[in-house]
């Protein structure tokens, strides 16, 4: 058996933390949608409902191409057919129970064995078939079956064989339809009840990461968040996610204000959308004969794009195809920008669109400029990779709270993000770093429990200007011709 003689070393891995990264730049999209055609409809309101595909979402709350009324088909539509993406939170505030009117009784021809109600937004719950008499009610399950169209969001009413009704040639049929004209932008914003503390509206937003386990990357309402009042509810809200997470609202500007490229600049500021959270949007996309919200299609196109680059949202989705045919207002003035018009929109720190084989969106600022002149702050790429980049910190250390705080867990940190930050490098940022101080954790804090660390970043900033200096080179040109 060989001995050991002697002075040896032996070394042991590191001892790092795994990151924890979730999707960077999932949406939490507000607003309402054809509840009515769902499953429970009750159980699709004022909840965040996570959809891992359009498909899905159509499914979970109902879908119709009325993007006017059901803002949240909007995303629905953009995440299917111009950007495959997902997940998505959908954020209903439509209530049948409270936004709803009467339908009332009409007469409606079966044929084979089928009567259609042409008529959006019936409400299963309470309505109620009779034959063409009216002196018999039929029950559904029983005498007839009911399924929607998810085209149409019509209802087809179906004879069931043996009932009441297998002969009827036509149904009177009453009840209520949902009333989207009756949500108000006090639904979108929400609330908290005192006496229960359930939340509405935008208050859900909230609920997304304990319910869901999503950081919310996107905040949108498409359809809503050009009122002011909506717009810094969801701006105020992406600043600040549970206490410690943030985010970006896409908001979009009120058309019916800024009509032109230079009314931008006053209707922005009027709305305040000042924030280095918000990215305000405008005008809008146009697919065919569909108007979508900018908010919807950039949301989209921005989750694709953060998706196809390893999560890492350091990419502007500037100079970027958005997929659409044309930009117009919302009442369907088409609007054509040039470059120079859209750099003056860019200019009061508005994205717009211009048209460069293809509309692209175009704007790389944040709501924060031009009254800010932050780097941080101002860029849309750079504000988004420091919200990642903190909320990635605060998921990948959570378990570290209340460990006891001594070197071990220092140097545990410091190597842990050094390895991570340095394999984001030069690809995604510049580079990144962190270190822990003493001047920073003096004698009274660590008797107060609490450590700081110094972490420093360099995402990079997009190249919103490339300039090229061109002379002309007199001695070629009489090289070239044999002068002198």
């Amino acid at each position: 058996m060989s001995i050991r003689h002697g002075v040896y070393i032996q070394e042991e891995a590191t001892a790092v933390q795994v990151p924890k990264t979730g999707n960077s730049s999932v949406q939490v999209v507000v607003g309402t949608a054809p509840v009515n055609m769902a499953e429970n409809p009750s159980e699709a309101v004022n909840v965040p409902i996570l959809a891992n595909s359009g498909t899905e979402a159509m499914a979970a709350l109902g879908y119709s191409v009325d993007f006017k009324n059901f803002t949240l088909c909007q995303t629905m539509f953009a995440t299917s057919n111009l950007f495959q993406v997902s997940p998505v939170v959908y954020i209903n505030v439509l209530d049948p129970a409270k936004h709803n009117k009467e339908l009332a009784e009409a007469e409606y021809q079966v044929n084979q064995k089928q009567a259609v109600i042409e008529k959006e937004g019936i409400i299963l719950e309470g309505l109620t078939v009779k034959n063409s008499t009216g002196d018999t009610e039929l029950k559904a399950g029983e005498d007839y079956s009911a399924a929607f169209d998810s085209t149409t969001g019509f209802l087809t009413i179906t004879m069931l064989a043996g009932g009441k009704g297998a002969a009827a040639t036509a149904i009177k049929v009453s009840g209520k339809v949902i009333d989207p004209s009756k949500v108000t932008k006090e639904d979108v914003i929400g609330a908290v009840d005192p006496s229960t503390g359930a939340e509405t509206g935008a208050q859900v937003i909230r609920q997304v990461y304990p319910r869901l386990g999503i950081v919310p990357g996107l905040i949108l309402a498409p359809g809503w968040s050009q009122i002011p009042e909506v717009g810094l509810a969801l701006a105020a809200k992406a600043a600040k996610i549970n206490g410690v997470y943030s985010a970006m609202a896409l908001l979009d500007l009120d058309t019916a204000k800024a009509k032109k490229y230079t009314d931008t600049k006053s209707v922005k500021e009027e709305s305040g959308y000042t924030s280095p959270f918000c990215y305000p949007l405008w005008p809008c996309d146009r697919v065919g004969e569909y108007i979508l919200a900018k908010s919807a299609v950039a949301g989209a196109m921005i989750q694709y794009m953060a998706s196809d680059n390893e999560d890492v949202p350091n990419q502007s989705p500037s100079n970027h195809l958005l997929g659409v045919g044309g930009q117009c207002l919302e009442d369907g003035t088409e609007v054509y920008l040039d470059q120079d018009q859209a750099n003056t929109v860019n200019g009061y720190g508005v994205t717009t669109a211009i048209n460069q084989n293809g509309y692209r969106l175009w704007g790389n600022y944040t709501g924060a400029y031009p009254a800010s002149s932050d780097a941080k702050d101002i860029w849309f790429a750079v504000r988004r990779m420091f919200s990642w980049q903190g909320n990635n910190f605060i998921q990948t250390y959570f378990d570290e709270v209340d460990d006891p705080m001594n070197n071990v867990l220092v140097q545990s940190v410091v190597d842990s993000e050094n390895i991570r930050c340095s394999a984001y490098a030069p690809k995604y940022w510049a580079g990144a770093s962190i270190e822990y101080k003493s001047d920073d954790n003096p004698k009274t804090a660590i008797l107060a429990g609490t450590m700081k660390f110094r972490q420093h970043i360099a995402p990079y900033t997009p190249a919103q200007e490339i300039v090229d200096i061109i002379d002309y080179d007199t001695d070629t040109l009489a090289a070239a011709v044999g002068g002198n």
